[in-house]
């Protein structure tokens, strides 16, 4: 296993169980894979060879919960967020190319922390209601996801100005995830992340994530819908602190 990731073999099994996790709040919360695996491993692996391996995760786990979320699903909306976000990638992962790792963690788990609160205190910007808020939502997710990807966590910002219904939200979230990756697949291969190391990460990791769905789908419990999101965001800030700190100490 850690041969064929090309890590350590505690990093190896540590990257299995973080996303297993993460796979699992995806299956039941309809949300925060890539930012939860985020939040785990930021520290242990770069977040740029972390976000071409969320893309098989992402995609895999879209694609097995695509037929649930469609008939709910704005896809107008996640059209448009999906094309508008493909535009927006390139610049985020050129900048966390540029960008010393150290500095390149710290703004990834940064910015989930800020996307995180900003849900959890239920933040609303009417500007994002609007067509050029739509445009801009896009675009902003497309760069929050080449730094940190965290971009579905910004679209859900869109959807609380929208006041969506938690069940279109999560379905347009599925097709943005979906329509985005296969988009940003093509800017991964051009700018060079997506590398055979990534490849052979994001296959392997398929395996516990999608584990990890199955697992959260059957814990699903409809009438404790409400409490999952701010549990799940709870859990997503104190990740990524605790990385943080940690990622702080050993910079001492």
């Amino acid at each position: 296993m850690a041969d064929l990731l090309g890590l350590s073999p505690g990093v190896a099994w540590f990257a299995v169980a973080a996303c297993f996790l993460a796979g699992a709040i995806r299956g039941f919360a309809g949300f925060g894979l890539s930012a939860l695996a985020m939040a785990m491993l930021a520290t242990v692996i770069p977040p740029i060879q972390l976000i071409p391996v969320f893309w098989f995760l992402e995609m895999s786990s879209s694609l097995l919960l695509m037929k649930g979320g469609w008939a709910d699903a704005d896809r107008s909306i996640a059209v448009t967020l999906g094309i508008t976000s493909a535009i927006g990638l390139p610049a985020g992962l050129l900048l966390s190319l540029a960008i010393p790792a150290t500095t390149s963690k710290t703004v990834a788990l940064s910015v989930l922390i800020v996307l995180a609160l900003a849900q959890l205190s239920r933040l609303k910007l009417p500007l994002l209601a609007t067509r050029p808020g739509l445009w801009g939502t896009g675009l902003g997710a497309g760069l929050i996801t080449g730094l940190s990807g965290a971009g579905g966590m910004f679209i859900a910002l869109y959807t609380l100005a929208r006041q969506l219904p938690a069940r279109t939200m999560r379905g347009t979230l599925n097709i943005y995830l979906l329509g985005a990756g296969t988009l940003g697949l093509a800017t991964h291969l051009i700018v060079g992340t997506m590398t055979g190391t990534a490849a052979t990460r994001g296959l392997v990791l398929i395996v516990p994530t999608l584990i990890g769905v199955f697992a959260g789908r059957a814990l699903f419990v409809p009438r404790y819908e409400r409490y999952y999101k701010p549990l799940c965001l709870t859990l997503l800030i104190g990740l990524a602190a605790a990385s943080l700190v940690r990622l702080a100490l050993e910079t001492l």
